[in-house]
């Protein structure tokens, strides 16, 4: 692999899903060496949209792939981020959306 090259992450990692990235995102190589078995990986949103982040990578949780779709991490960002919300909870008053 080298700068510039599109990847994808093939691993799901804590270290990782703590930045916010998560097997299946896309990203670029952003730096010219592999340091200690690491690469810096950003992982862009489409358009104008802040990146998710730019973190080093291990080598074998990458696979080299010809074109990178930002799309396809905000796919993925809006998944989990609709699987983390907590259902909103009812109070005691309000008892609207029951039959009786």
């Amino acid at each position: 692999m080298r700068m510039m090259d599109c990847v994808e992450l093939i691993a799901e990692k804590p270290k990782y899903a703590k930045e916010g990235v998560h097997k299946g995102m896309q990203g670029v190589i952003w730096e010219e060496e592999c340091k200690d078995g690491c690469w810096l990986v950003l992982f862009p949103q489409y358009g104008e949209k802040e990146d998710i982040a730019d973190i080093c990578i291990q080598e074998e949780d990458l696979i080299q792939i010809p074109i990178m779709d930002a799309k396809v991490n905000e796919k993925i960002k809006e998944q989990l981020d609709g699987l983390n919300q907590k259902p909103a909870a009812i109070s005691d008053e309000d008892h609207s959306c029951y039959l009786l």
